[in-house]
């Protein structure tokens, strides 16, 4: 307790500092501080009402830390009439602030939300003047990057030797524990009923927090979170991991998550999207299993990259209900089993407690979780199990498959930035078989490649689509091009038909190397297609030399290292360049007969 005193005071000494007293374990770091001893010291800067909603503008007292005090601000906000209510915390991802949507979306669902700006961004709605987060003589935001892979001492850490208090995700975590003394301390909250969430770095936060505060009853950590950061993946060891500054035993002992999963009691829902640059998977899965509740559950939306479609979105609230209002009951994990004898395939049992909308059983070959193609299978149903044969090219490379469960609500449920869903998207285990598996199960390689990419037959199945909707920022995502079974063959011309109500101009995506930074660095090209307007389909044929880069210095040399293939009406390059035109005519593009073609010889 003697660190804890002298932190409490703001007093790091200069010399004789025991070795023995830096915390070497998860449950060292959460004794080390008691998120209620101090007073809050709590600052109403502003007060209103909105909606039949009360929401505030609050500063409190987070700690002192070489001397000097460290406030937080946020955002809080709760029923006008609430009494006995449940209390929520989110925590904002990288770059982002407090946020108002957030307590007002959980405000209107029955909950008492705070919102704690951890990053120090300026508030919404500031007036001047107004009082914000304020770290001291401590910074623990992003001004301060390295310091969260950091143990060594510096001029904004706390201790003078190596040290897991020398880490970002150190003060943060202490900052957001007192945000949850800050809601047990509000008359209108139950302090028996806490949950915390949060996205992307707030998602790390919440497994942090979810890791070392028994207060927590419930935590949905979204893409982020996962352990494993600074090891190398068994099946795609070219890829970097993260390396800490100082030493990585005792980083990994005190702040990789997979070291807070074994402390985390409280149900938990993991929300992320399968091909995240932030909250891998694969890895996700792997920390999971360390948690030792059964209540643990995942939702992850195929295909998207740190953004979920309403279905998987929707599962963050009805987690937090079941176990902080019990209004909702929540499926079961389905049950699933993969073999691999003859043609692979996987079987998969959903809980049958609510209807049962659709079943996906998705696969892949590629071992990068960030990149990887999942391809969706097809389904047969018997009774209750539904099962897919999972054909592979060859019995060398990995395979990995998964189910997407989806249920029909009672209701449409309120999504944030999107239109009620009446579907409930959950996933089941991660299955992987590494290439020794395949061969020592007797896995039948029976696949063939495909010179067809899509015929559209399912719709966008096998795509990703990003503002859908808008007339003129739609763009339409596919990553089937890196996938084996579908990846241009050398000499190969990109083929499609295309049929646009108006006169537009066409801008055709092909990204490399993407989150593949051990395979070369990030490119886009791009090739501009004149289209005519009509009821006509238009036939396009575009050989590789027909993409450059959008400065045009340089031209895609094959279809190798392509990624992503996309279809958008306007292309925004990094360096700022506009290819094509943000005013779109018309309906958007319809297409048919994606497919690879070879000139005559």
């Amino acid at each position: 307790m003697r660190v804890l005193v002298l932190l409490l005071l703001g007093v790091v000494p200069a010399i004789g500092w025991a070795e023995e007293s830096v915390p070497k374990t998860v449950a060292e770091m959460a004794a080390d501080f008691d998120p209620t001893a101090d007073p809050l010291e709590t600052r109403v800067v502003r007060e209103w009402e909105e909606d039949g909603l009360r929401l505030r503008y609050v500063t409190f007292h987070v700690g002192t830390f070489k001397n000097r005090k460290a406030r937080l601000a946020g955002f809080y906000a709760f029923p006008k009439s609430g009494r006995d209510l449940p209390g929520l915390l989110h925590l904002h991802g990288g770059g982002q602030r407090a946020f108002l949507h957030e307590v007002k979306y959980y405000a209107g669902r029955g909950y008492a939300c705070l919102s704690i700006n951890w990053g120090g961004r300026e508030m919404e709605q500031a007036r001047p003047g107004d009082p914000n987060t304020d770290w001291g003589a401590v910074d623990p935001t992003q001004k301060n990057v390295p310091g969260y892979f950091n143990l060594k001492p510096g001029e904004k850490f706390l201790d003078p030797v190596e040290s897991p208090r020398n880490n970002n995700w150190y003060l943060l975590t202490l900052a957001a524990r007192r945000g949850l003394t800050f809601l047990e301390r509000q008359p209108e909250v139950n302090a028996n009923r806490l949950g915390v969430y949060g996205h992307s770095m707030g998602g790390n936060l919440t497994v942090y927090v979810a890791g070392t505060d028994r207060r927590v009853r419930v935590a949905v950590p979204s893409a982020g979170g996962q352990g494993f950061r600074t090891m190398r993946w068994a099946l795609l060891p070219q890829q970097r991991p993260r390396v800490p500054r100082g030493d990585v035993g005792l980083f990994r002992a005190t702040l990789g998550f997979q070291s807070y999963a074994s402390h985390i009691k409280a149900p938990l829902l993991w929300l992320g999207a399968t091909n995240d640059f932030h909250g891998i998977m694969d890895d996700t899965f792997r920390t999971g299993r360390l948690i030792p509740s059964s209540q643990v559950r995942y939702a992850f939306a195929v295909h998207l990259n740190h953004r979920f479609t309403p279905a998987f979105a929707v599962a963050c609230p009805l987690w937090i209900d079941q176990h902080l209002k019990g209004t909702f009951r929540f499926p079961d994990t389905p049950v699933s089993r993969l073999s691999v004898k003859g043609v692979p395939r996987l079987s998969v049992t959903p809980d049958p407690s609510h209807p049962i909308d659709r079943v996906h059983i998705l696969y892949s070959v590629d071992p990068d979780p960030q990149a990887r193609f999942w391809r969706t299978a097809s389904v047969g149903r018997n009774g209750n199990r539904w099962t897919a044969e999972l054909p592979i090219l060859s019995a060398e490379q990995p395979l990995f498959a998964v189910a997407n469960v989806h249920y029909r609500l009672k209701r449409p449920e309120a999504v944030q930035f999107a239109r009620p869903t009446s579907t409930l998207g959950i996933t089941g285990m991660l299955h992987t078989a590494a290439p020794e598996d395949l061969s020592v199960g007797g896995a039948s390689a029976t696949d063939r490649v495909s010179s067809q990419i899509d015929d559209f037959s399912r719709g966008f199945q096998d795509w990703y689509l990003l503002s859908a909707d808008n007339p003129h920022h739609w763009q339409f995502w596919t990553r089937k091009i890196t996938d084996p079974k579908w990846r241009g063959p050398t000499g190969a011309r990109l083929t499609f038909d295309v049929k646009v109500s108006r006169a537009n101009r066409l801008v055709v995506v092909v990204n490399e190397n993407v989150f593949r930074g051990y395979r070369g660095r990030q490119r886009d090209t791009v090739a501009v297609v004149d289209l005519d307007g009509g009821d006509r389909w238009q036939p396009v044929i575009l050989p590789v030399s027909a993409f450059n880069t959008p400065d045009g210095k340089s031209t895609l040399a094959s279809w190798d290292h392509a990624d992503q293939l996309g279809f958008r009406a306007y292309f925004d390059s990094r360096d700022g360049r506009l290819v094509g035109s943000k005013r779109w005519s018309g309906s958007r593009p319809r297409f048919r007969d994606l497919r690879w073609t070879l000139p005559d010889p």
